[in-house]
Formats: C-alpha cells, structure tokens, sequence
C-alpha cells in the first residue's frame, strides 16, 4: 500500500487529516512541503496545485486536495 500525505508543518487542515489516518491506523508516508507556495514544485507535480493537504493513493489511484475531501474518502474507503 503507497499513501502519501503531503502537508505544511502547523497546518490545521493537515492535522485533521494525520489525526484522521492515524486513528484509522493506515499506513503513510508524510512529505513535508515547503511554506512558500512558490517552492511547493513537488506537490504540483503530482496534483496541479499548490495547496496542501494533498493525498495520493496509488492503490486507489487517486490524488485529493481538500482536507474535507480527503477525510471523507480515509472514512469511506481506507478506514
């Protein structure tokens, strides 16, 4: 299983979603991206977009921003 969570240190939507895949013990990698917008290259790479959070699951094959998002789809699918 790949799930990767990119986020911004001390983002509150961010936090909801670690709490949300912690408490549903899944396993991710987290990449720490950068509090610039300008130096997020990684996360557009994959996304289109600058904005965090960002999940990919390449099981799912899917890749979300939208902490609102992305809590529904851990409860819906990954939980």
């Amino acid at each position: 299983m790949e799930t990767t969570l990119y986020a911004l240190e001390g983002c509150p939507y961010c936090e909801k979603v670690h709490d949300a895949l912690d408490r549903h013990d899944i396993d991710y990698e987290t990449v720490w991206v950068d509090a610039l917008h300008s130096e997020r290259n990684g996360v557009k790479r994959v996304s289109g977009q600058r904005g965090v959070p960002v999940l990919v699951d390449d099981d799912h094959g899917v890749t979300m921003a939208e902490s609102d998002n992305i809590l529904q789809f851990v409860d819906r699918t990954l939980a």
